[in-house]
């Protein structure tokens, strides 16, 4: 299956329905055909195909979903981009995809203007919300002129569909590429494996993000419809689950925590609410408890990451939940864990994480030496640190690089940040390793208490040594109002790590 047969397969089985929400406004799944179908044609009129590179830098709202469809149809790539980029990583992106045309908002198209500051050859600029002019074309104009039915490209399964670039937390991100196989297996299994019913979801994850992508993929292949929001607000997520009955949708922990956290959610009808899938970033088992006796509803936490296009592994129901695990494997996905040598380890020892199945990237584009570095006999080698236990259920205990070597032990920060999470005073913790001159490395949790409360570094540091062994106390509490996140709410800890350096050599 290819992306562009997805909306073909949900007419014929579902008919006519209402596909899309957006604020007032509603389309259906054939309505959202014709546009797609519509905005190939332009593409095609103004020199985008076949194997052409299309970067889609927008906030979440119809458009996204039209482009996809859209450039999908020419057999072209889409280059999804989260709109909150430095034009500086824009520009990173555009000069290395090379892409043809760029479809964007008034609201980043001064952004993308510098972007583009030094790219020979000019990508075509459409706009969603802006007439026409001498440096952008209307997407509603490219839509529209000269309308003429464009055919499908058949094309094979394995043909690059999206061209994903990570964060670049590590350096300059990297491209992932992700086939139509890729994208349209994982779907199919994780609809299979939670058992999902038709009805109707929220869509509150950036559809520029691969998890959001795999949701409308999902929502395709189910019949469900999806409300999007352009961003997260509370008041808003909290209205569409009560005028809807929204039984299930996905989230990241730091949307979950803000869900919790929200002062008048008792003035809502939540009650259709079963359960939340929790992806992208640990949950704290803490937050997982709270969101379910305050809402009444399932938390099922998954793992997934952008070269397995994403989900590999998820709680369900009918099966235990096991707070604190990611669940296991879904249909089409094995796991294994190794050493560094590469020889798998025992059931509930610490390794690397490796994954195999449909799902995983072919690679990266234009990057050969990382591309085999991290495939290697077809496994998927994550970078993430995890252990499985004796049924199966899979517990990522961190990021490889974030692992805290102090005086020649390993410290796994988020052993570290569950316990402080646990504190009835903080909101949420971050724990990082600066550098140390006899420790080699000593740890500093990033704190951000709750609301009007009152501890102090030296009450945390004594909570965290009558719950840790002294090698996994933290050396400093530091408290901060807010913690950085990148756009789908992932905690930045490169930047907490540089900061909470430069704390320590001051």
């Amino acid at each position: 299956m290819r992306l562009s047969n997805l909306l073909e397969i949900n007419i014929r089985q579902f008919g006519e329905y209402p596909f899309l929400y957006f604020k007032e406004k509603q389309y259906t799944n054939i309505e959202c055909k014709l546009f797609a179908d519509q905005f190939a044609s332009g593409l095609r009129m103004h020199g985008i195909n076949e194997g052409d590179k299309v970067i889609v830098c927008l906030p979440n709202c119809p458009e996204v979903i039209f482009a996809y469809q859209g450039i999908t149809r020419l057999g072209a790539i889409i280059v999804p981009v989260m709109f909150t980029l430095h034009p500086k990583e824009l520009h990173y992106i555009a000069l290395n995809s090379g892409a043809k045309a760029v479809i964007t908002s008034s609201l980043i198209l001064g952004n993308v203007e510098k972007a583009l500051e030094g790219v020979t050859f000019k990508p075509l600029v459409v706009v969603v919300d802006e007439p026409s002019s001498e440096h952008s074309l209307n997407f509603y104009d490219v839509k529209a002129n000269h309308y003429t039915p464009v055919q499908t490209i058949i094309g094979k399964e394995d043909d690059t569909a999206v061209i994903l670039y990570t964060s670049g937390t590590t350096g300059n991100p990297k491209g992932v590429l992700l086939t139509h196989k890729n994208l349209t297996s994982n779907a199919e299994n994780s609809a299979k494996h939670n058992e999902l019913e038709r009805g109707t979801t929220l869509g509150v994850l950036p559809l520029a993000h691969v998890y959001g992508l795999t949701i409308s993929n999902i929502c395709f292949l189910m019949g469900s419809s999806i409300v999007i929001f352009s961003s997260f607000d509370t008041k808003a997520i909290f209205k569409a689950i009560e005028k809807y009955e929204v039984k299930t949708f996905s989230a990241v922990p730091a949307m979950i925590h803000a869900l919790v956290s929200y002062p008048y959610a008792d003035q809502y009808n939540t009650s259709s609410l079963e359960s939340v899938g929790s992806g992208s970033a640990p949950l704290p088992v803490a937050l997982h408890h709270a969101f379910e006796k305050k809402f009444g509803a399932k938390v099922f936490e998954g793992y997934g990451l952008s070269e397995a296009a994403p989900i590999v592994t998820a709680h369900k129901n009918g099966i235990e939940i096991k707070p604190g695990s990611v669940g296991i494997p879904i249909p089409g996905v094995e796991v294994k864990i190794v050493n560094d040598n590469g020889v798998e380890v025992d059931c509930g020892e610490v390794g690397e994480l490796c994954v195999r199945g449909e799902n995983v990237t072919p690679g990266y584009y234009q990057n050969v030496e990382e591309s085999r570095r991290v495939l290697i006999d077809s496994w998927l080698h994550t970078g993430d640190m995890a252990r499985m236990d004796d049924e199966g259920y899979l517990y990522v205990v961190d990021r490889k690089k974030d692992l805290i070597i102090r005086g020649g032990f390993n410290v796994y920060p988020r052993d570290v940040e569950e316990i402080l999470n646990a504190h009835d005073n903080v909101s949420e913790a971050a724990v990082v390793g600066v550098p140390d001159e006899k420790m080699g490395e000593e740890m500093v949790a990033c704190v951000v208490l709750k609301p009007e409360a009152v501890v102090s570094e030296h009450e945390l540091i004594r909570y965290c040594q009558e719950h840790l062994a002294k090698n996994k106390t933290p050396m400093r509490i530091v408290f901060l109002e807010t913690l950085p996140r990148n756009g789908v709410g992932k905690i930045l800890k490169t930047h907490l790590r540089k900061t909470m350096a430069e704390i320590e050599i001051k």
